[in-house]
């Protein structure tokens, strides 16, 4: 065996571990035996283009770059769907769990964490530092935190390529006195200030410099206190709760976000034993515990925004599916506008997440004839159209008969990526960077294109590829893997005919 073989094959098997897969779920996936993915693992075996590629694909990851690369798909569009889809947990709750793990001394055990790009990165960036994250059965993760960690190895590439790297502050400012973090990356949405973080941290005692490429943090004092948040956003609250979380005091957060994903952290940090009031409102009150050392198993709640996708994905190719688990005080509003749009759904009874505080409902689809709105669509923080959710009213707006106003105005530059849908047959027109109008009822047509470089745009285009009649191919998927896990093959279990195709 040659050394390149050793080392493909020990590449394998680290990132067959980081997917949390064994040796037999890979050997499943590529339809040959355990002891033949042992051998490739030691190096034992030769490996075509055609094998490296197969299991790049499986690993979601390129094993050897001959090209610029990427994972594509191949949509045989214009069919029906049917039967049912268990919603997931929620890719932004588990990034802002990663984070507030690190400001437990115990044992940290995360039930039914979604494998999907995001998460990987954070989980990387915390192997770097000295953390030992393990994948358990299924999609759990344990946490456990090294007694102190090494900063200076952070893996600045992992960071870079995921936003949710900014959320390391709250939790980092009571581990060490002074760090450096690389900038923020994740979506290509426009300009998205961090001073929100900024200057709610500064209120507890940390002051952070931008360099260049990094993120220079001093803490100059710790101490409670109270933070007007600058902006309502969701990375920036969870900041501010982690760090007013180990606060020797009581921290009061005004305008706070009260999110999905804000939620899921107040109630981990409740079973951590931080006392934590207005849960669910703009106002949060925080009694802070220094020492945090608990051996603690918690359980995120379902992701709105993929229930949402569901939903989307119903309506644009006229289906009826049920879709369970959905998180229903995040979807509310957005069912009442499909409501006064026309669309029928039926609803189940309410009961609980695993987490025992989050209410879910099912919800089965109905085929129905849309009108547009004669009010314009618009997000706003939480309650209200959840930012992540506007953009899926675009596709749905195609289906309506008239015309329909989006204002985006969060984002200067998603809106424009909404023009990307009239490849597919859409009537979108661009009013200027935050408005844009949708024209329909829409006859989706085939095409080859590139995914946006950002994740609600991206699977805006792969929806109106499943109701195009004929075969798309959407390029270069990183986007869509970044904030779901296994989203072609959910489809594909309703009917979809989505081929994953890997370039190498």
């Amino acid at each position: 065996m040659s050394n390149e073989q050793k080392k493909i094959g020990a590449f394998i098997a680290e990132l067959r571990k980081k997917r949390g897969m064994t040796q037999s779920d890979l050997a499943k996936v590529l339809k040959t035996s355990q002891p033949a993915v042992a051998r490739i693992e030691r190096g034992e075996q030769n490996m075509s283009l055609v094998t490296l590629k197969k299991i790049s694909t499986a690993l979601h990851s390129p094993i050897v770059k001959l090209s610029s690369g990427g994972m594509n798909f191949q949509i045989h569009g214009g069919r029906e769907l049917k039967g049912e889809v268990v919603i997931s947990t929620s890719k932004n709750a588990a990034v802002g769990l990663l984070c507030a793990s690190l400001l437990n001394k115990g044992k940290t055990t995360l039930k039914r964490v979604p494998k999907i790009e995001e998460v990987y990165r954070i989980i990387e960036v915390l192997e770097s530092i000295g953390v030992s994250v393990k994948w358990l059965k299924g999609n759990d993760i344990e946490i456990t935190p090294p007694k102190k960690l090494a900063i200076s190895k952070l893996d600045v590439k992992a960071g870079r390529r995921t936003r949710s790297i900014i959320m390391f502050m709250g939790p980092l400012m009571h581990l060490m006195n002074e760090f450096k973090l690389p900038y923020a990356g994740g979506c290509k949405l426009g300009t998205r200030t961090v001073r929100p973080h900024m200057y709610a941290l500064e209120e507890l005692g940390l002051k952070v410099d931008t360099k260049d490429n990094y993120y220079h943090a001093k803490v100059a004092r710790r101490s409670a206190g109270e933070i007007v948040m600058y902006e309502s956003g969701d990375t920036a609250t969870e900041n501010a709760i982690m760090a007013a979380a180990k606060m020797d005091g009581i921290t009061t957060i005004k305008f706070a976000s009260a999110n999905y994903m804000v939620q899921d952290v107040c109630f981990f940090l409740e079973k951590l034993g931080v006392k934590i009031e207005g849960i669910g409102t703009a106002t949060l009150t925080i009694h802070g515990k220094p020492e945090i050392n608990e051996d603690v198993v918690y359980e995120p709640a379902e992701d709105p925004i993929e229930a949402m996708s569901f939903l989307a994905a119903a309506i644009v190719t006229k289906s009826e599916i049920k879709i369970k688990r959905c998180p229903i005080d995040f979807l509310e509003l957005e069912l009442l506008k499909l409501e006064k749009m026309g669309f029928k759904y039926k609803m189940s009874k309410r009961y609980y997440a695993d987490n025992a505080r989050t209410e879910l409902v099912d919800i089965t689809t109905k085929k129905s004839k849309l009108k547009a709105l004669k009010e314009k669509l618009s997000a706003r923080v939480y309650p209200g159209i959840n930012m992540d959710n506007l953009p899926f009213f675009v596709p749905i707006a195609a289906m309506a008969e008239g015309r329909t106003l989006i204002h985006d105005y969060n984002y200067e530059n998603r809106a424009i990526y909404y023009t990307d849908l009239a490849k597919v047959g859409a009537n979108v027109q661009l009013i200027d960077i935050h408005r844009a109008y949708v024209d329909g009822p829409t006859e989706w047509k085939p095409v080859e294109h590139i995914c946006p470089p950002a994740l609600r745009p991206a699977v805006l285009i792969l929806l109106g590829m499943l109701a195009a009649p004929g075969t798309s191919l959407l390029r270069n998927v990183y986007s869509i893997n970044r904030g779901y896990e296994g989203l072609a093959d959910k489809l594909n279990k309703l009917g979809a005919n989505i081929e994953i195709l890997s370039d190498l």
